[in-house]
């Protein structure tokens, strides 16, 4: 990205919105330009101190604040009058709560084109992209990444020097690195520190207090959620197709599987019918897999305060979420979070539409180690583009469960709550449950319990039966959904159960 920057500076671009948290660090690259033939001034305005005027070699004030430019009209109204022969870069800190007025708009765009055929750039440096709509033709956008590898062994070394510790083993030191990848520098910084504080060395055990730090990461987001599943895989009844695709997958973010040729998965998208276990099946890989598990909520990400915020809104999140890579990105029902995105200028002047579109394109180019498990129940309300080859690696569909799957989620249920399963006769079970879901055998389990529990004795089999008899399952209330989802997914998507996965490739 410097060199990028670099290229647009000597190029005479004359206004920059560089992307960034990290002011320090940004403001050192760019002093760094700075000092590229021809030599440039370099100038940073805030509105607490106007414009002062900084060193060649560092990023601390090295001049007076220039009398009467606190305000940014102000200050950009003397940029414009600064003399034209003094090659300059002016660095605007956190400009984008003025662009409201319209004088603030309005001094840019002479800025810009004062500038013309002059070695002057103006950079307005903020954490957040707000680019009114009078400056779109002018300006270019950068977004300053964060630490890359080099910066934050760097960082780690500077820490390890600062402490009295052992010396860290090549395995533990590439460890606390990747844990760290995705905070900023400064973030970096206090995580080393916090850690070394906590136990008064650096070693492979204070990874997960590193860890938890990209947690706070995601909190602070508002629209990503971090979540932890304490079942693993196999606590999943039956599926046993959809389980096997994913342990091949197991190491598929390995340098190992780089090496041997394979492409980094994209993602998975699994339809079925409500209640049959997709959103466990997508709990449980992140378990499977050792990767961090977030959830997108796309609720969140609407926000109507204002033109423009909730695709930033997106962008942010999914920008966060590659920068904790390698992990899994869950977005439960996808099908409620897009219904409707082709078409929404009507009803909410495009803005479903436009975040349609900019999660389509992500999907599409992304190049980070993020996977994508989305989970649908209405296939009729997601948009056909969501389809098509390239944006899923797969698309599983998981159906009601066989007598041989009811009787492993009984099992799994029961043995949950009461470790001798020689009281309960599973096959009678799955016999009397034919149609039910996976949850609502669950559900079966606990109303025979709260049964017991109401009379002050153990709940018995009979119990179990008799809550099963008295609830009607979702596939006889709403047979004709259910149907049609099943005659949708027999042609075009892969079965998540065995036995009809096998059927499937012998009739085929």
């Amino acid at each position: 990205m410097q060199e990028q920057l670099s290229i647009l500076i000597q190029a005479q671009y004359p206004l920059i919105y560089l992307n960034t948290p990290e002011e320090e660090r940004a403001e050192r690259a760019i002093a760094s330009i700075a000092e590229l033939k021809p030599l440039r001034r370099l100038f940073v305005w805030t509105s607490t101190r106007g414009i002062v005027e900084q060193g060649q070699t560092s990023s601390q004030n090295s001049g007076a604040a220039q009398h009467n430019t606190e305000s940014i009209q102000a200050a950009l109204q003397w940029v414009i009058r600064a003399d034209q022969k003094d090659p300059a870069i002016y660095i605007f800190k956190d400009a984008h709560p003025f662009f409201d007025h319209p004088v603030t708009v309005r001094c840019l765009r002479d800025a810009v084109a004062n500038f013309k055929g002059t070695q002057k750039t103006i950079i307005l440096m903020s954490p957040v992209q707000v680019i009114p709509i009078e400056l779109e033709k002018e300006i270019v956008v950068l977004d300053f990444p964060l630490p890359d590898i080099k910066a934050i062994e760097e960082v780690l070394d500077q820490q390890l020097g600062q402490v009295r510790t052992k010396k860290v083993s090549a395995e533990t030191r590439e460890k606390l690195v990747r844990a760290t990848l995705g905070l900023t520098q400064d973030e970096a910084e206090k995580v080393y520190r916090k850690a070394q504080v906590t136990n008064g060395k650096l070693t492979e055990e204070e990874v997960d207090i590193v860890l938890s730090e990209k947690q706070q990461l995601i909190r602070r987001n508002g629209i990503l959620e971090y979540m932890e599943e304490d079942e693993d895989i196999d606590d999943v009844g039956g599926l046993e197709e959809l389980k096997h695709w994913l342990q091949q997958r197991s190491n598929a973010f390995s340098q190992k599987a780089r090496n041997y040729g394979l492409p980094q998965p994209k993602g998975m998208l699994i339809l079925g019918v409500p209640g049959c276990g997709k959103s466990l099946i997508a709990k449980t890989t992140a378990r499977l897999w050792s990767l961090p598990l977030i959830r997108l909520d796309m609720g969140r990400v609407y926000d109507g305060s204002t033109v423009g915020k909730s695709e930033a809104n997106l962008r942010n999140a999914l920008k966060v979420a590659e920068s904790i890579s390698p992990m899994i990105l869950f977005i439960d029902e996808l099908d409620k979070a897009f219904a409707g995105g082709a078409g929404s200028a009507d009803s909410d002047a495009g803005t479903s539409s436009r975040i349609f579109g900019t999660f389509l394109t992500w999907m599409q180019e992304k190049k980070s180690p993020v996977f994508v498990m989305a989970t649908a129940n209405r296939i009729e309300k997601l948009p056909g583009e969501f389809l098509r080859k390239g944006r899923f690696d797969e698309l599983f569909f998981v159906d009601l469960p066989n007598a041989e799957e009811r009787r492993d989620i009984f099992g799994i249920h029961l043995r949950k709550r009461r470790p001798d399963l020689d009281r309960f006769d599973l096959e009678q079970l799955s016999k009397v449950s034919d149609g039910f879901s996976g949850a609502e055998i669950e559900q079966a389990v606990i109303a025979a319990m709260y049964e017991a529990f109401a009379q002050d004795r153990e709940f018995t089999q009979l119990d179990i039966i008799s809550a099963v008899k008295s609830t009607t399952p979702l596939s006889r209330t709403m047979t004709e959904q259910v149907a049609a989802l099943r005659d949708w997914a027999r042609m075009r998507a892969r079965p998540a159960a065995t036995s009809v996965a096998e059927y499937q490739r012998m009739e085929f």
